[in-house]
């Protein structure tokens, strides 16, 4: 090996979940472990996310008494990638069973490392539920809330998340319908009670991705990993064909550091660099991203550099949103992956036209605007809503049935008429398409069955709507005055493409085979999912999966964790 300032076993690029993941594995086995980040705090995008894990056949299903296999785990995986034609680089039925296997093994790991896990919502369907194999209750996993104080000098390093109080991931999505259910007003202040109780006595709760990141962190620092901040990897560093470590910066010096068996990179995606969105996905900005200002692609393009093949580059983690007045200034964009899945909304292209079921994967909705406003104008799209809908629910995170929020409808954002012809002239649609189109639905609506695209049909649709709305929980008619509309935009939780790797997260080169000490995981690669998302967490499952299988197979172990 070549001279370096310094040598670990394991060299890690990036602090997402899946970095954690491998080096717990690496710790476990008696191995040195560095974590290189190149942002102030540690976390990626995992921290700001749901912190959402898609594991079927996980021990807290079992738990709860329900039956789940890794062979209807591999028959919906199998049928959900078929869907887009199933020949993505990235995928392979030997990869997409390496994740159905490992993956289960990988929570139980980390609860023996003191990870404390639950499952997930047990009411939160696979996006493709009617597939074989699919799943219509739950096979997600998440973090219990997490004090981070217990971080100690660490507390101010772990990036910050969007739900920074004592919530339980699925009581904080049942107040989306306070106005629906009573007892919801008291859970709500329940957990402003708590929120301020914990504070009171020094402690500061987490939830979502920040708890699961803050929880990983733990565990991590107390098995022995090093971190290290504003410590960005800017290069590859490749002997013979074999990566042996990374050139990267630390207190503003330039190291040369070695890893004796193995780099693996998880330096997230190019959510945030425009020029590398122009080239793979023209039409996108990244000023509609959530992901972190430094997710810019700088180890795709070394990760290339070194022999590997990038592939789905054109595919991102879409989350549909609505840029709300001030939506600029915002950690997080408002939101819209339910707005218009719920009763009393559909979703128009700028004809007035509705073109797709507007419930499903988000993932996919945010492809399809992308693919319809190729022929016809449709980013931003509309969401159509009358007053029975805003009497519900929420728009933007406001209620907007008795006061409109200061800027509103004077900065152009919300649309309000009395009839549905005037609010196609305020959005700048034909009147008469605007009203055929709403006429269409509501007359769908009223037979209980949507014809044109199907929603309310699925699990996951119902998931969507309103569970306190019948007969069918995504339908409702768009009949009463006033009615409004908003703008929603295909915005995303990330990249979905990156290096192509082989079922034990090595990096492949052109002729698929592996480069000899190279590892990736995460959204740094090609994802084993193809070009679908087949439920919610599907994309820091396999980063953690791929992460815990990577170190796995670099220091030898085999099947033995």
């Amino acid at each position: 090996m070549a001279a370096f300032d310094e040598i670990f076993d394991w060299v890690v690029v990036g602090s997402g979940a899946g970095s954690m993941a491998s080096a717990l594995v690496m710790r476990r086995a008696g191995k040195s472990v560095v974590v290189l980040e190149k942002e102030p705090f540690v976390g990626g995008t995992t921290a700001k996310s749901g912190g959402v894990m898609w594991v079927p056949n996980n021990r807290f299903m079992h738990e709860a008494g329900e039956t789940d296999s890794a062979e209807a785990a591999i028959t919906y995986l199998d049928a959900v990638v078929a869907t887009d034609g199933g020949a993505a680089p990235g995928t392979s039925r030997e990869k997409r069973l390496a994740y159905v296997n490992e993956a289960p093994k990988l929570i139980d790991f980390l609860v023996e490392q003191g990870v404390a896990l639950e499952r997930g919502p047990d009411f939160w369907p696979d996006y493709y539920d009617s597939l074989p194999g699919g799943c219509k209750t739950s096979r997600t996993v998440v973090a219990v809330p997490f004090n981070k104080k217990e971080l100690g000098p660490w507390t101010k390093k772990l990036r910050k998340g969007f739900a920074e109080f004592p919530v339980r991931l699925g009581d904080a999505m049942k107040l989306a319908y306070v106005r629906r259910d009573p007892a919801l007003k008291k859970l709500t202040m329940r957990i402003v009670l708590r929120t301020i109780g914990t504070k009171l006595i020094g402690k500061h709760y987490v939830t979502a991705g920040a708890a699961l990141q803050g929880r990983m962190l733990k565990a991590s620092l107390a098995a022995g990993v090093e971190f290290r901040t504003d410590s960005p990897a800017s290069e590859l560093i490749v002997e013979d064909g074999r990566v042996t470590g990374v050139v990267a910066a630390r207190d503003g010096k330039t190291m040369r550091i070695g890893g004796r068996l193995g780099v693996l990179v998880n330096a997230g995606g190019f959510a945030q660099n425009q020029a590398m969105r122009d080239k793979y996905m023209p039409g996108t900005k990244a000023e509609w991203s959530q992901t972190p200002e430094g997710d810019t692609g700088e180890m795709l393009v070394e990760l290339e550099r070194a022999g590997g093949v990038l592939a789905q580059m054109d595919q991102m983690v879409g989350y549909q949103s609505t840029p709300a007045p001030g939506w600029e200034k915002m950690y997080v964009m408002p939101p819209g992956q339910s707005l218009t899945g719920k009763p009393h909304a559909i979703l128009v292209d700028q004809s007035g036209v509705r073109y797709m079921n507007e419930g499903g994967s988000y993932e996919l909705y945010c492809e399809t605007m992308l693919k319809r406003n190729a022929s016809v104008p449709a980013v931003p799209s509309w969401a159509i809503l009358d007053s029975q809908y805003v009497a519900h629910y929420k728009v933007a995170d406001k209620w907007i049935d008795k006061k409109i929020p200061k800027g509103w409808i004077e900065q152009g954002y919300l649309h309000k008429a009395d009839n549905i012809e005037a609010l196609a002239a305020s959005i700048g649609v034909d009147a008469a398409t605007l009203a055929a189109t709403v006429e269409r639905w509501n007359g769908f609506v009223a037979a209980g069955v949507d014809q044109d695209f199907h929603r309310g049909e699925s699990a996951y649709d119902s998931w969507l709507g309103d569970p306190y709305h019948g007969p069918n929980k995504a339908l409702g008619k768009i009949e009463k005055a006033p009615f409004y509309a908003v703008p929603v935009i295909p915005g995303d939780v990330s990249t979905y493409g990156g290096v192509v790797t082989d079922a034990a997260g090595r990096v492949l080169k052109g002729d698929g085979t592996p480069i000899e000490g190279l590892y990736a995981t995460g959204v740094s690669t090609a994802s084993v999912m193809g070009n679908v998302y087949p439920g919610a967490g599907a994309s820091i499952g396999p980063s953690m999966t791929f992460g815990y299988i990577a170190a796995t197979h670099a220091a030898g172990l085999g099947n033995r964790m």
